[in-house]
């Protein structure tokens, strides 16, 4: 049973994004009055199929991916509702829809699962810690923390990062004191974390599972892989991220490991690291619809920015190819959610994922035709379709290997 529950985990999410992405270019050719000659979801041999007024819809036996085929899209056709006799305004905006309706979609309901699931710590100081104190004397109960050294706050962990990124002890603050804005210089506390170069996934998703390793860390030292299992940290047994991460806070630490089935022991030593902090207890935000909207905007603009930078050390060369993770693995993570709102979350992931990777400039991507014409723009011309044809070819083949690739990798993880 739980097998045919995880098949039909990984049939809906992959079908379902897939036939939105391509609902979105079907929709956008509509719009522009491009002809449209097959809807397809999924590839190779036909399931099913229906003959429309003028398009024919057809589901097809491999759900990893679809496509729609519109008239000189593939061949330069010179006729009224071609896609090559379209303006280059229209076949960017029939290239684009689908990435978007996906980035739309994934951002809706993270938005949607943060205002409803509200747990939300507020930027209100609700009391100073005692021994903190003597630093903080302008500061007072009932303060809202609105920038730090010149950075906009408006969640607990832009006050986190904030403090991340400065050196200096002295932190400029604004904050909001009955209704007025007052600068305020306060002396921020250095405290030693211990750091070992381990990443288990998000709050919604984290399990004991290692998501991560950080290029050089203790972790990678020790040997340990993604795809590990910690099973015990020095004499607890255990597999909860959040009692993993309280104990790692010793000169030594030895992690019980299970990789692929065999039980092993790791013995790494974590890395001491400063850090700064503001010596505060934050309010828990007020759960009403407010905070609700407000809390969603700001969290779903943070997971945009998240995005980004992990697509930064993509591109930088900081994330290695074995760390890369293709439909088997994306798959297999599905299959081990808990409960509709931890699969609606990775839901929600995993369109975002699909709707900015399809937007990278690489040929046979959405992002890649979209720079041709972006190009065909400038040069108020197409490339010559021999040229093009020959850069499609190119970059199809470029992400058949990648997939390949980064697939074998998946396999390897999980087996």
């Amino acid at each position: 049973m739980s097998f045919i529950i995880g098949a039909l985990k990984i049939i809906f999410v992959l079908g379902f994004l897939v036939f939105i992405h391509e609902g979105g270019h079907f929709l956008m050719a509509k719009a522009c009055k491009v002809k449209v000659r097959e809807f397809a979801i999924g590839f190779g041999p036909r399931v099913y199929s229906y003959q429309g007024k003028e398009t024919k819809y057809t589901l097809r036996i491999i759900p990893f991916g679809g496509y729609v085929d519109m008239l000189g899209e593939s061949e330069r056709i010179d006729q009224e509702g071609s896609f090559s006799s379209a303006s280059v305004w229209k076949k960017m905006a029939i290239v684009v829809a689908g990435a978007t309706v996906n980035i739309v979609f994934g951002l809706v309901v993270y938005f949607s699962l943060v205002s409803i699931n509200f747990n939300e710590v507020s930027t209100t100081i609700d009391s100073i810690i005692p021994e903190y104190s003597e630093n903080l004397s302008s500061i007072k109960a009932g303060d809202v923390i609105k920038e730090v050294n010149g950075k906009k706050i408006h969640l607990k962990s832009d006050l986190d990062e904030g403090l991340n990124n400065t050196k200096d002890e002295n932190i400029k603050l604004i904050v909001l004191r009955d209704g007025e804005e007052k600068n305020i210089t306060v002396k921020a506390s250095k405290t030693v974390n211990s750091y070992v170069g381990i990443y288990f996934g998000t709050e919604e998703s984290a399990t004991s599972e290692i998501q991560y390793i950080q290029e050089n860390s203790p972790a990678e030292k020790a040997g340990l892989k993604a795809g590990d299992k910690i099973i015990g940290i020095n004499d607890l047994r255990t597999e909860d991220p959040l009692e993993i991460a309280k104990n790692i806070n010793s000169d030594e630490i030895k992690f019980i490991i299970n990789r692929k089935g065999e039980e092993f022991t790791a013995v790494l030593e974590p890395e001491n690291v400063e850090t700064l902090v503001l010596g505060v207890m934050l309010k828990k935000a007020d759960s009403n619809i407010k905070n609700r909207i407000y809390y969603g905007f700001w969290e779903s603009i943070s997971y945009i920015k998240a995005i980004g930078d992990n697509l930064m050390m993509l591109i930088k060369g900081n994330v290695k190819m074995d760390q890369m993770m293709g439909p088997i693995g994306i798959s297999n993570v599905i299959v081990k959610t808990n409960g509709i709102s931890q699969f609606i979350y990775f839901l929600s992931i995993i369109s975002l994922s699909l709707g900015v990777s399809n937007l990278l400039p690489i040929p046979a991507l959405d992002g890649g035709r979209l720079l041709l014409l972006i190009i065909e723009a400038i040069r108020r011309k197409p490339l010559k379709e021999e040229l093009e044809l020959k850069i499609q070819l190119i970059g199809f083949s470029l992400i058949i290997f990648l997939s390949l690739y980064i697939s074998f990798n998946d396999v390897i993880r999980i087996f």
